[in-house]
């Protein structure tokens, strides 16, 4: 009996819940139906995937030999069916985008913007995850494309430079520094209240880490794990916060306030699976963030 696709994808869901019962019903299938197909897959390859002595199902060592495998066989039959629906012109088609929380918030809008003026007959699919959680998706070819921070990377992922980001205090209108053009000693924050990114954020560990080093240690008024909650309390408050200066374009009512020495810059990266095959609309993807990091 031929391998079958299903039996693949069925092997890989009782490997990823360690039970059948779960595995069923992310399957939509009844459990005696996906038992008898792991039986068929392993009457097909001649040895036991898996063993279910235990309270739960595990893969044996075959198992764990055979399923690296399959799940390279399913991703490289999706980018196969996607390189047939792939359209050249740019006329139809689709892009699975990935990025870290930051880059929503001000680099999402106009890189969405540009693509659907040029390309009005592409979806665009667009998830918002950790950087950690990014380069796994792209590793599953759960994405095609993501943008975060430089590396390290996870093996098999590739970056490509998109621009450099700089971080420096930002104020609402009604701030005192409002409109100040000249660099603020980090040395006057000492004490003062700010509104910062919560713990989950990469760019709070980042800021942190800097008033550290200049042995700074203001007062947290507010802590928000969201950036527009937290350019909100900004513009309606006296409080500043220390956010990309990005944030600050497109006449938003933010003011930049550089800071005296700068945060360290971090570079912005586009990353994608070293092995992917590249979609006309990921190639005009790239093309597009590239210019726009030029702009």
């Amino acid at each position: 009996m031929p391998l079958e696709l299903r039996h693949l994808r069925y092997l890989l869901a009782v490997a990823e819940h360690g039970s059948f019962t779960r595995a069923a019903e992310e399957l939509h299938i009844s459990q005696p139906t996906l038992s008898q197909q792991i039986k068929q897959l392993e009457r097909t390859v001649g040895v036991q995937l898996l063993d279910r002595t235990g309270r739960a199902v595990r893969l044996t060592d075959a198992g764990a030999t055979f399923v690296p495998y399959a799940r390279s066989a399913i991703q490289d039959l999706a980018a196969a069916e996607r390189a047939v629906l792939d359209v050249a012109d740019l006329s139809r088609g689709s892009l699975r985008l990935a990025m870290t929380p930051t880059f929503t918030t001000y680099l999402l809008g106009p890189l969405a913007a540009r693509m659907h003026a040029l390309h009005p007959g592409i979806t665009l699919n667009v998830k918002e995850m950790t950087q950690g959680q990014l380069e796994s998706a792209l590793l599953d070819d759960a994405v095609d494309l993501g943008i975060a921070f430089a590396g390290p990377h996870l093996p098999g992922i590739g970056p490509t430079d998109l621009f450099t980001e700089t971080l420096g205090l930002v104020v609402g209108p009604d701030h005192a520094h409002a409109g100040r053009t000249g660099p603020l000693p980090v040395a006057e924050l000492r004490d003062r209240p700010l509104a910062l990114l919560s713990g989950d954020f990469a760019t709070r560990a980042h800021i942190d880490a800097y008033f550290r080093r200049h042995r700074v240690e203001p007062r947290i008024a507010v802590e928000a794990n969201s950036i527009s909650a937290l350019t909100e309390i900004v513009r309606r408050t006296g409080l500043a916060t220390v956010l990309p200066d990005a944030l600050t374009r497109d006449g938003t009512p933010l003011h930049p306030v550089p800071l005296d020495p700068a945060l360290p810059a971090r570079t912005v990266v586009l990353l994608r699976r070293e092995s992917a095959y590249e979609s006309a609309a990921a190639r005009a993807f790239t093309s597009l963030a590239r210019r726009w990091a030029q702009s």
